[in-house]
């Protein structure tokens, strides 16, 4: 069996996913994810190929961890980037 932890720190956001997070933590853990602003192109229209899906990857992780109600998160703008969520 799985152990689940209280806290959770990715430096590498653009691989994590939501429901992998989930399955890794406890309830009324905390969950943050380093990068997630990726030198501000998630925030932006960037489309380059090199990092292309990288970019699409940390939006969608920010999509849904930011509209699943069972997840409150707060996303700051430091250096590239940290969202820091709580699973209630």
């Amino acid at each position: 069996m799985l152990q689940k932890e209280n806290i959770l720190f990715s430096g590498k956001a653009f691989k994590l996913t939501r429901e992998q997070a989930l399955r890794l933590i406890n309830k009324d853990g905390i969950i943050i994810a380093d990068n997630v602003l990726y030198k501000g192109y998630v925030l932006g229209d960037y489309n380059k190929h090199k990092q292309r899906t990288a970019v699409r990857n940390l939006r969608e992780y920010i999509s849904k961890i930011t509209n699943d109600p069972n997840i409150e998160t707060q996303i700051l703008e430091v250096g590239d980037g940290i969202a820091i969520s709580r699973i209630i």
